[in-house]
């Protein structure tokens, strides 16, 4: 998994200390709702999982993760509408792997 940090650095315009905050605030939520994310799942409480899907999709969309962005629409719709339950939990490791995967890059990337 790769991230891609054009969409921030546009907002930044050559702020470095912009860029470092927003990636400080990914690397604290993320991994929480993360965490949550896997804790509803298993409590089938789909509603939250809805919410969480939706609250990470944008934090990875901004960090350029499309593969990411794309799951956590999936699980967002099909959290939902409470569909295809089978698909949700295939997905919620997957976009985790991902996500962790990123982290770890961040981490080393920025020196966190």
């Amino acid at each position: 998994m790769i991230y891609n940090l054009d969409k921030i650095n546009e907002m930044a315009d050559g702020d470095e200390e912009f860029v470092r905050s927003v990636v400080a605030v990914f690397l604290e939520e993320v991994p929480q709702d993360l965490d949550e994310l896997a804790k509803v799942l298993e409590h089938k409480d789909y509603t939250s999982v809805y919410k969480l899907a939706h609250k990470i999709k944008p934090n990875v969309e901004l960090l350029g993760m499309e593969q990411s962005r794309a799951m956590a629409l999936e699980i967002e719709t099909l959290g939902r509408n409470m569909e295809n339950i089978p698909e949700i939990d295939r997905l919620v490791p997957l976009l985790k792997k991902d996500v962790y995967q990123v982290i770890t890059e961040l981490k080393n990337d920025f020196n966190l």
